[in-house]
């Protein structure tokens, strides 16, 4: 039998205490013991980047991290992007809505993951980097794998995220 420990984490600013097996992956507890299943599993090795969350502001392959590993963090998944402030009228995250406008997706099974990897990203760009290049996006988006799409659109939403971060049109 796999010893237990109880886990606290804050996820997208709610308090969560759960026991959990101590190989429970971060992903596997968002998902069971928070019912937070925003958060999406591809590949469970750390290459597709699907199930990238927040810890405590990085960006991190749930699949690889280990729940108890988070106890005390503070997570941010996909839904802790949206505002909930008034329940009827969520509004998405800027990059959620950049990508909404770009049609940066198609089946939709990734794009939590490439939010969240673009979030974390576009946080620690410089804020004089100016709009990133194609070249540049392209070889941040290397860390995530679409099966649907060419990148072109994916390439597009983060390139508007970008913009609007740096105030741009």
């Amino acid at each position: 039998m796999t010893p237990k420990r109880t886990v606290e984490l804050r996820a997208n600013g709610a308090e969560y205490a759960a026991e959990a097996e101590t190989r429970t992956t971060l992903a596997d507890f968002l998902r069971r013991q928070c019912g937070l299943t925003g958060t999406h599993l591809g590949c469970e090795h750390g290459v597709c980047g699907t199930c990238t969350v927040l810890v405590d502001g990085d960006a991190v392959r749930s699949c690889l991290m280990l729940a108890v590993q988070a106890h005390g963090c503070d997570v941010t998944t996909i839904e802790g992007l949206v505002d909930m402030s008034d329940p009827g009228n969520p509004v998405l995250g800027p990059v959620q809505q950049a990508f909404a406008d770009a049609m940066s997706f198609q089946c939709g099974f990734c794009t939590p993951g490439i939010i969240m990897s673009t979030v974390a990203w576009l946080a620690d760009r410089a804020v004089d980097a100016g709009e990133p290049s194609d070249h540049e996006i392209r070889e941040f988006l290397a860390g995530t794998l679409c099966r649907c799409t060419g990148y072109t659109s994916i390439v597009e939403g983060v390139r508007l995220a970008a913009q609007r971060s740096s105030g741009g049109p």
